[in-house]
């Protein structure tokens, strides 16, 4: 509860206490930001004029961090002015309480937005059918009934280029089976992979949000299962709603802080850390079968190494028992031997 005249929030806090609710409260918009970034509450309710950040500089704040974009917000006013309506929704509110409200509108309120907030928290499976059913849910609440209803599978044999560096995106693909990887070409014709995704896994739509054309390429590394989803679809899901746009956004700023990631440890760690770090990530993504099932050249790309450094390497592991190796075939023996490579190489 955001609100700067102190009988107003001490009211409207002791109605939603004696409704069942815990409430924290703040009398500022920077408190207020302050508090919901420590506290994760399951709503906000924020009253627009405040002095110093006002409402929409709290709604603002809050929606550009992951772990509170998808909070749902509504905003407490006494102007009733269509033009300060329209720019809250516009920003991405979820509802207006105007002032004088009586204690029905407010409880009311409430509980329509916690519950349609609580579907779209569910946690759904990293599959097809998950996908499907979170799309299901989100089209209740006012997406395009035009959104497809079942997206299109595509299958990709090992090694089958999937999109190229330069192609203009028109689909979202979702990993439904299957591994692939995303990579660049450096100028010394060495491949540089950026990226291994698996089941469950989107890519290719960082170009799509951007507007531009895709700055890598997408190759399989097994037979592979993708659905498509198309731009429209994709752009609905993104931009339609406040809680639906968090999960995404959520999606989009873990890979990017997985990417920078990366790039720190190819500047700094040693090959045996660095190799340490992408057999963990791969086995965590593999903990179905145990076993990292990828070609030497595929992994060396990733780790950002020649090929000749990453086997050496693999063997030093091996003769430490962390690893043991059958062809292609790695499974991880030491999960804590690698961690303790990779921290102190």
């Amino acid at each position: 509860m955001i609100e700067d005249n102190e009988e107003m929030r001490e009211n409207t806090s002791e109605i939603l206490s004696f409704a069942g609710y815990k409430v924290v409260s703040a009398g500022d918009g920077k408190a207020g930001v302050d508090m919901a970034r420590k506290e994760k509450p399951d709503l906000v309710i924020c009253d627009i004029m405040m002095p110093g950040l006002d409402g929409y500089g709290v709604l603002q704040s809050l929606a550009k961090e992951p772990e509170t974009a998808g909070i749902p917000f509504i905003f407490l006013t006494a102007k009733a002015e269509r033009t300060d309506m329209r720019k809250g929704m516009n920003m991405g509110a979820d509802d207006y309480l105007i002032k004088p409200f009586d204690e029905t509108e407010l409880i009311s309120a409430l509980e329509m937005r916690l519950k349609r907030s609580s579907i779209l928290r569910k946690d759904y499976t990293n599959d097809l059918p998950g996908l499907m059913q979170f799309v299901s849910e989100a089209k209740k609440f006012s997406l395009a009934e035009t959104m497809t209803k079942d997206y299109e599978i595509k299958e990709y044999q090992k090694k089958q280029t999937i999109y190229e560096e330069g192609d203009a995106p028109s689909m979202v693909c979702f990993v439904n089976k299957g591994k692939v990887k995303t990579w660049k070409m450096s100028g010394e014709g060495k491949e540089f992979i950026t990226g291994v995704l698996g089941q469950g896994d989107f890519f290719g739509y960082i170009a799509m949000l951007e507007g531009t054309s895709y700055n890598d390429s997408a190759t399989a590394l097994e037979d592979t299962e993708l659905a498509l989803i198309p731009q429209g679809d994709f752009l609905s899901l993104i931009y339609s709603n406040n809680e639906i746009s968090a999960r995404f956004i959520k999606l989009l700023a873990n890979d990017i802080r997985e990417k920078e990631e990366r790039l720190l440890a190819l500047a700094y760690d040693s090959v045996r850390a660095r190799v340490a770090e992408v057999l963990i990530g791969l086995q965590k993504k593999n903990e179905a079968t145990m076993t990292i099932r990828i070609s030497r050249d595929d992994l060396a790309g990733i780790v950002g190494t020649s090929t000749e450094s990453l086997i050496r390497t693999l063997s030093d592991f091996k003769q430490e028992k962390v690893i043991e190796t059958d062809g292609r075939e790695i499974k991880v023996l030491n999960m804590a031997g690698l961690e303790k490579i990779r921290k102190f190489s």
